[in-house]
């Protein structure tokens, strides 16, 4: 890591296995071991020391290093980094983790690959490898092979296989780079292939299964990169071997400075995984939908009975208590730094809808290899009758309260949803007395949440029943369907919006106090619904230009957090966090010109 503070100016690399975060520099500063939610064997970015005292951290060093560039390989994963010295001389690193189909199954290893070029003249460069373990709280014990190091800490080992010298990185020194090197981070076993070869072959392949990927995606016709971008970002937050859907990559990055909002967040959200789902499907990227239908199989059990809480582990545990860890000082310092997240155990009645939401395209999609079926929908009505027991009653809502609870307006629209989707389902099965069913329950329940969350001194939809609250999950009420945009009191609520929770082109989810005082920094999520909802009352050109300056707040590498300061502009929160880049996806879909219109 540089000199400089930690920033979230960070790239992203993974294959649905593993993942890690790479700084300007080409410093690896975050990377869990052996998946997704594992001990963080590099750490950096939580870490308190900075400059050559950094630990938890895979760093190439250029000796005399003056300026760096970075980009993706077009349409991959595959990150690419120029550090340039002062006296002329360049060094190129290519960070990727294998991912491609080989004999007849996806080929995803625990496995971070580097491989160093000099680009130009003779550059002089130092390995530092510095991983930790148990979050950050000591050194794996080290031991060492004729072309490899090995680390073993208590929950997992790894190693380092090279064509480096072992002794230059060992002792850390400078050395001419006068050849390609490659490193390979993987499981601690042996590789009998030259590790330059391998590397190579690892680096071709999996060029060619991102870019037949992308290929696949129906993308709009404008802005197709930042689609692009945020489509291969959201794949990276998905755990293949279950099927789970992380919110994002990393815990405790603070919502905003010394907010004590630091929250782990690599964990699966039905909420947010619908999300997610619902803009891949919308990309033609059905294969996701497949895996996290089977994450909802494994984990909830054949007859529905098991409860729905807001999240599991990403293999299906419902238990991830919450606890701090000393061992890590935090984001600039900023802790704590928390493992676990204590919402598993709170009451979100928007969940019910959530899955069922999620499940609903199965059921209309030609392409699915497995489509929705009677027995699927089988599955899925007891969790509907789940939605319609639980609709009014209180919860800690969308934003996850920790202090109270009430009847919450989103989490009620979402119940209305999932009724309101098995009644269409049931009409496409031809089962009759079960659409009847659910078209009932689901019109009882949108008249009472119409009413009861109106607030006529207001005049707005509010956070809560009889509440005087107004938070932006009012702004997808049009895209559940439970309210038309053109209804005057959703324009009446928009107004309120605006006037309340807007800060330049930038939305807070809510401004009144919770448990942590008032929400500092803006979500970055809800201008992207504030710019839905401007198109779907026709303000269609406000909401093209508010995208527009949405996209130019994005890293240089197109990705972006949870939250931003709309002062500053200053990305805040876990990264990268999956709601933002859903919001990418979904504006770009509604405001982009048709291809007939645009050829």
């Amino acid at each position: 890591m540089s000199a400089d503070r930690p920033s979230l100016e960070l790239g992203v690399i993974g294959n649905c296995e593993v993942a890690a975060l790479v700084d300007e520099s080409a410093s690896i500063v975050w990377g869990c071991l052996p998946a997704l939610d594992g001990d963080p064997a590099f750490c950096a970015l939580l870490g308190e020391d900075t400059g050559e005292d950094v630990s938890g951290i895979f760093a190439i060093d250029l000796r005399d290093a003056a300026r760096s560039t970075q980009r993706y390989l077009r349409n991959t994963a595959i990150l690419e980094t120029v550090l340039h010295d002062a006296h002329g001389n360049a060094l190129r690193i290519r960070d990727f983790c294998p991912r491609y189909r080989t004999r007849g199954r996806m080929f995803r290893p625990m496995m971070y690959v580097r491989i160093v070029e000099p680009l130009q003249g003779r550059p002089v460069a130092r390995v530092r490898l510095r991983p930790r373990c148990d979050y950050g709280s000591s050194a794996p014990r080290t031991s060492r092979g004729s072309h490899h190091l090995a680390f073993h800490a208590p929950s997992f080992s790894f190693r380092l296989t090279t064509n480096a010298s072992l002794s230059a990185i060992a002792s850390e020194r400078y050395f001419e780079a006068d050849e390609p090197l490659a490193f390979l981070v993987g499981p601690d076993s042996a590789i009998e292939e030259h590790p330059l070869g391998l590397a190579t072959t690892f680096l071709d392949a999996t060029r060619a299964y991102w870019e037949d990927w992308v290929r696949s995606l129906a993308v709009p016709f404008e802005w197709q990169e930042a689609v692009i971008r945020a489509a291969i970002a959201l794949k990276l937050c998905t755990y293949e071997d279950t099927g789970a859907v992380l919110a994002a990559l990393t815990t405790s990055i603070p919502e905003s400075p010394d907010s004590g909002r630091n929250w782990d967040y690599r964990y699966c959200w039905l909420r947010d995984s619908y999300f997610v789902i619902h803009a891949l499907n919308r990309l033609g990227a059905t294969r996701t939908m497949e895996g996290y239908l089977r994450f909802i199989k494994h984990t909830f059990g054949s007859d529905g009975s098991r409860r729905l809480q807001p999240l599991f582990s990403i293999t299906g545990d419902p238990e991830v208590p919450e606890r701090q860890v000393a061992g890590l000082a935090g984001y600039r310092g900023m802790g704590p730094v928390r493992v676990g997240n204590d919402a598993y155990g709170q009451d979100q009645h928007d969940v019910y809808g959530a899955l069922i939401l999620a499940s609903a395209h199965s059921f209309c999609d030609e392409r699915m290899g497995s489509p929705g079926d009677e027995a699927l929908f089988n599955r899925l009505e007891p969790i509907g009758a789940r939605a319609l027991e639980s609709w009014q009653s209180p919860d800690a809502g969308p934003w996850e309260f920790r202090g109270a609870t009430q009847p919450h307006t989103f989490s009620a629209a979402m119940c209305w949803a999932g009724c309101d989707r098995l009644a269409r389902i049931a009409g496409r099965l031809a089962l009759p007395a079960r659409e009847v069913h659910w078209r009932n329950a689901a019109d009882q329940i949108r008249e009472q949440v119409l009413s009861r969350s109106w607030n006529p001194t207001r005049r707005a939809f509010c956070s809560s029943f009889g509440g005087d609250h107004v938070d932006a999950t009012a702004l997808v009420l049009p895209d559940l369907g439970i309210v038309s945009p053109h209804d005057p009191r959703f324009l009446s609520t928009l107004e309120a919006v605006e006037r309340d929770l807007k800060d330049g082109h930038w939305i807070y989810r809510y401004r009144h106090a919770d448990d942590f005082g008032t929400p500092a920094t803006a979500f970055t999520i809800c201008a992207f619904w504030y710019v839905n909802a401007l198109a779907a009352v026709g303000r269609r050109e406000q909401a093209r230009e508010i995208f527009e300056s949405l996209l130019a707040r994005r890293t240089r590498l197109g990705l972006l957090s949870e939250d931003i300061d709309p002062s500053s502009g200053e990305l805040w929160g876990n990264f990268p966090q999956t709601y933002s880049l859903v919001g990418i996806i979904n504006s770009a879909v509604r405001l982009s010109r048709s291809w007939e219109e645009a050829m």
